[in-house]
């Protein structure tokens, strides 16, 4: 792969744009760990920084009360999440009007997973949305929203193809979705098949790639399994005989998330949406990679 580096930098006019994934902390110690990240990756001046919603709404004070920080504290745009499951359209609009009196103008609006898990399956409740398009024209009627939505290049474990899954899409695009990020993927060769395949059904709206950097190879590859996220056979041999050696795992993590994301750019993506798990630095090495520079 040959790249011409000079063009990624932003300081040459390239419109490489970043976003960052955060969880609500369960600990202070996790708090102060967050908020490090944080710290350490909004000079870098991303497009938005997202905040997730537990299952079931489990973290609802706490994703609010981190977004609600985050307007409060720095110049960052929080966009947080919001899902269907286990709460009736009153509560799910509660929680919509409470983020827009914290300042909050960008919603990630998802389905969310079973309440029993992800080998679960899916009910609805019986006075809620019934699916992500659903809540999208909710929240859209509410105010002047951005909405995000999710897009699933291997397509959801639920779906019964990945035509099917770009009719979900499709519907979300047409209830008022503004973007939609996709889950995390490790051949690039897949999200660019599915570009084509979302693009020629119409939908023009940015599909941002999902980017997750394997912090942890066996925990990464058990949730793929569950996601049905292909693990390719070059990606595990390069974490072979690693599992005690948590500094080389690093070393490996950040050449591969690095060889991807310069990949994508290579085939004209410009746009990254990095899972960051609240750890800021192998993201941060990342992004100075694609010529992102601290703006003081």
């Amino acid at each position: 792969m040959t790249l011409d580096h000079t063009r990624l930098s932003r300081q040459s006019g390239s419109p490489i744009n970043v976003s960052f994934e955060f969880f609500p902390p369960k600990t202070d110690e996790m708090e102060a760990t967050l908020w490090e990240s944080i710290e350490r990756l909004a000079p870098l001046n991303p497009n938005f920084v997202s905040v997730t919603y537990g299952a079931a709404g489990s973290t609802r004070e706490r994703t609010h009360a981190t977004v609600a920080r985050i307007v409060k504290e720095t110049h960052l745009k929080p966009a947080a999440h919001l899902t269907c499951v286990a709460a009736s359209k009153e509560d799910v609009l509660d929680v919509v009007h409470s983020y827009r009196e914290a300042g909050v103008r960008h919603i990630v609006a998802l389905r969310g997973d079973p309440v029993d898990g992800l080998d679960a399956r899916y009910v609805a409740h019986p006075k809620g949305f019934q699916q992500t398009c659903d809540l999208v024209e909710a929240i859209k009627k509410v105010g002047d929203f951005e909405v995000s939505v999710s897009a699933y290049p291997e397509k959801h474990p639920e779906a019964s193809s990945l035509d099917a899954d770009i009719d979900a899409l499709q519907a979300k695009v047409d209830a008022g979705a503004d973007r939609a990020i996709t889950q995390f993927f490790f051949d690039n060769d897949v999200y660019m098949r599915f570009m084509d395949k979302v693009r020629a059904r119409g939908i023009t709206i940015p599909v941002v790639p999902g980017i997750l950097p394997v912090l942890n190879f066996t925990q990464t590859a058990a949730f793929a399994e569950k996601t049905q996220t292909s693990i390719p056979a070059w990606l595990a041999n390069r974490f072979e005989g690693l599992e005690n050696d948590p500094k080389t795992r690093r070393l490996i993590a950040a050449a591969c998330a690095a060889e991807q994301v310069l990949d994508l750019v290579d085939q004209g993506v410009n746009d990254f949406h990095f899972y960051t798990m609240n750890r800021a630095d192998l993201v941060y090495a990342i992004c100075h990679l694609l010529g992102l520079r601290a703006q003081k």
